[in-house]
């Protein structure tokens, strides 16, 4: 159960390539981890399987030490080849129920959810966490669901029942406030922190204004 104690969701980063840009993924991510990341999930939607076995890979190695978490997204055979600590899966993925008979009890096991019922439909003890949103529009997955707002959120995160739940879509510096008093137990990012000039000051910025360590002043 290593990668379950392990696991800390207060500010989760979803890795972009593009918008890691020249930099890279590993790089970017080791920043952000130094600046306050707390668990990273892999992403690579136009990667072939050897590319993102690869970038997991590559991203493990940067993380070496640091006991922060690497999960991928949707890919459960690259994550278990990996040696990853999760996998991610949406709705349209592989059932979360045969994912965990699968990959049996130590892995970590994340899934999306938009709706009431879609939490609901989740069998008990299969998931670690939910990844819920989006809680506003964001261009880096077009497909998403209608944004949830703040109450949207707190109402899936009332129906997950004390499954560790993490708001993502659209979050930044500017309206991470807004989801205080939801009950989620961390937020994801991806372009507030892999599009940051300084992906470091950025997850710095993040941690310090959901610890109550800044104010909003722009």
């Amino acid at each position: 159960m290593r990668a379950r104690r392990g696991f800390d969701p207060t500010l989760y980063l979803v890795t972009d390539t593009a918008q890691c840009g020249a930099r890279g993924v590993p790089a970017v991510v080791r920043e952000a981890v130094a600046g306050g990341v707390t668990a990273v999930q892999v992403r690579g939607k136009d990667a072939s399987d050897r590319e993102l076995l690869a970038l997991v890979r590559s991203v493990r190695e940067a993380l070496r030490g640091t006991g922060v978490a690497v999960l991928v997204d949707d890919a459960v055979d690259v994550a278990l080849i990996a040696g990853a600590d999760g996998v991610h899966l949406g709705q349209s993925d592989l059932p979360a129920e045969d994912v965990r008979r699968l990959v049996g009890p130590d892995l970590l096991v994340g899934l999306s959810v938009s709706t009431v019922e879609e939490v609901r439909a989740v069998p008990a003890g299969v998931v670690d966490h939910l990844g819920v949103g989006p809680v506003h529009a964001t261009a880096t997955k077009t497909d998403a669901a209608a944004p949830l707002g703040p109450e949207g959120v707190r109402a899936v995160v009332e129906a997950a029942a004390g499954t560790p739940c993490v708001a993502i879509g659209g979050i930044d510096a500017r309206n991470l406030h807004e989801l205080r008093g939801t009950g989620i137990a961390g937020f994801c990012v991806v372009s507030a922190v892999c599009a940051a000039p300084d992906p470091r000051a950025a997850a710095a910025e993040l941690r310090a204004r959901w610890d109550g360590r800044a104010q909003v002043t722009r």
